[in-house]
């Protein structure tokens, strides 16, 4: 584990001799049969600021089963989405490449909507049907958003079963009322918005006031019947915070942060009921527990929205605020509990779960992440040096160890990002800017990305555009998804 800020000068001159391997090189290798292999379960917010959690720094949202998590597991600070929109980066997420490579990805209808008609292809491997390969059960909870129709639901890829919202809490609106006078009324029936088992709709619209217990209830549910019967996998996708906003009766109120504190205070009770469960199962030690979010705050919501604290930026851009996300991994007696400054994204889980259950990954396909269980097991160093920040086809940025260069600028959905800009030669418009000079952050020693340093390294942004290049010449046109 990095303690130290990486030698990113050097880091550059081996990237251009050649000798550093970026994500999208690396085929699958073959896993190795565990005897042990363990439980695993993500829990995936929406919408969740990287500033919201107390132990990120929040000052009014309580979180203490979050925040004990954290000093029981490993807080990654520098962990990213693979997009800064909900069906992109869900797709990164369950397939561990980037949404470009699937299809899931466009500039022009950024997520998949009700009158969508395309989803995850079935020729995608996701997490669930990689581990079904090694004997896993396998469940999804909560919101999906990668196909409301066979065959691009849960249950067409790899999960055995499947209860939640099969898109955003926020579509199917029925009612012209603005968003935060619904929210202030938590009327429900505003939004017609199925609850399905499987494949079948068991409610419309259904009760989001009860959105949360429902969905911890039924993960808890998953874990006492699975216990005994092999290792399982569960995908815990929550439908909050993403407007509009409710909460359960004994939650309303109980924030000092308001509507949006009383949300995320429900979120922490339902990670503290799902890791008391597995303490009471006595299964704790045998289960790795992920938490983390999709994209960063809806600023667009004002105080409904979330913050991302220092970070520039929110939901549906490229600066930091957007894309990088609060994450914990819990595993009480196998990870080291430690803060961890590497770099990781969330589509690092999957090449990370096959190898710590001895799945076997498919030859045939690039893959965006990597194995980061040498960092969770303190056996290792991270190989991750590179991030690609995409909106929509595009690259708008890439990490390349300290340093960040944005080559294309666009604001969030048309809004202000929640820092002012420093710098009056960064242009920030409603369409996309492409820069003749891209703007240079060291995002390490400045993460709320507010000093340009461009001029001073010119070198970084000349390796910087030969890593991109490398990206772009082995991106394969495929159809695309969200445009059927």
């Amino acid at each position: 584990m990095r303690k130290n800020n990486p030698k990113s000068i050097a880091l550059i001159c081996l990237l251009l001799s050649g000798m550093v391997t970026l994500p999208g090189q690396i085929l699958a290798e073959k896993g190795k049969p565990k005897a042990d292999p363990p439980n695993i379960i993500v829990i995936f917010a929406d919408d969740l600021g990287y500033g919201d959690l107390g132990v990120f720094g929040h000052p009014s949202n309580q979180t203490p089963h979050l925040d004990r998590m954290a000093f029981e597991g490993q807080k990654w600070t520098n962990f990213y989405v693979a997009a800064p929109v909900c069906t992109p980066s869900r797709a990164g997420l369950l397939t561990g490449r980037l949404p470009i490579r699937s299809g899931m990805s466009s500039d022009k209808r950024r997520v998949l909507f009700p009158d969508s008609n395309g989803g995850l292809p079935q020729s995608e491997i996701t997490i669930a049907r990689a581990l079904k390969e090694s004997g896993y059960q396998t469940a999804a909870v909560g919101k999906w958003h990668l196909g409301h129709q066979s065959p691009y639901l849960p249950t067409d890829h790899g999960f055995d079963s499947y209860f939640g919202i099969p898109y955003s809490n926020d579509m199917d609106k029925v009612e012209k009322t603005d968003h935060f006078t619904l929210a202030e009324t938590e009327r429900y029936q505003a939004y017609n918005v199925p609850l399905l088992r499987d494949k079948e709709e068991v409610e419309r619209p259904a009760d989001q006031r009860t959105i949360t217990k429902r969905y911890t209830e039924e993960v808890v549910g998953k874990i006492q019947n699975m216990k005994d019967k092999g290792p399982f996998f569960i995908y815990l996708a929550h439908s909050l915070p993403h407007i509009p906003l409710f909460r359960s009766e004994a939650f309303k109120d109980a924030s000092i942060g308001g509507i949006y504190g009383d949300v995320i205070e429900e979120i922490d009770w339902s990670v503290g009921q799902i890791l008391e469960t597995l303490r009471q199962e006595g299964i704790a030690e045998n289960t790795l527990v992920v938490f983390t979010s999709d994209n960063g705050p809806w600023h667009t919501f004002k105080t409904h929205g979330g913050t991302a604290g220092l970070l520039r930026g929110a939901k549906g851009g490229t600066f930091e605020g957007g894309m990088r996300e609060p994450t914990i991994f819990w595993w009480p007696g196998k990870i080291k509990p430690a803060v961890v400054a590497d770099m990781g994204t969330t589509m690092d889980l999957l090449p990370t779960f096959c190898a710590l259950s001895g799945t076997s990954l498919p030859e045939d396909r690039v893959y965006d992440g990597y194995d980061i269980s040498p960092l969770l097991m303190g056996t290792g160093n991270g190989e991750r040096e590179t991030v690609f920040y995409y909106r929509g086809q595009q690259v708008y940025a890439v990490r390349l160890g300290d340093y960040k260069a944005h080559f294309i600028t666009q604001l969030e959905y048309g809004n202000p990002t929640a820092h002012p800009v420093t710098n009056p030669a960064v242009p920030l418009e409603n369409g996309p800017t492409v820069l003749e000079e891209p703007l240079l952050y060291n995002v390490n020693i400045d993460p709320g990305e507010r000093f340009n340093i461009a001029s001073d390294h010119p070198e970084v942004i000349a390796a910087i555009r030969e890593v991109l290049a490398r990206h772009k010449a082995g991106i394969v046109p495929v159809e695309n998804q969200l445009e059927k």
